[in-house]
């Protein structure tokens, strides 16, 4: 029971530290506007990346930086 409400604690701090990188990236393109809220698209994203196996928190930021903006333009 512990060891799950760590791997909980560690996702949640994995999916704020990797949308920060691709939040800041994407506002300074311009992708995504300034906003207070967090965009629920890109964390929905990163949520879906975490639970396809994906841990890295660079390769997060960037595998949903990708898919937010193919988003964008489809």
């Amino acid at each position: 029971m512990l060891r799950d409400a760590g791997m909980q604690v560690m996702n949640v701090a994995m999916v704020g530290d990797a949308y920060a990188i691709a939040s800041n990236y994407l506002r300074l393109s311009g992708a995504m506007p300034e906003e207070f809220a967090p965009n629920e698209r890109l964390v929905d994203i990163i949520v879906q990346l975490i639970h396809r196996g994906e841990f890295n928190k660079l390769r997060l930021a960037n595998k949903a930086i990708s898919m937010f903006e193919m988003a964008q333009h489809a």
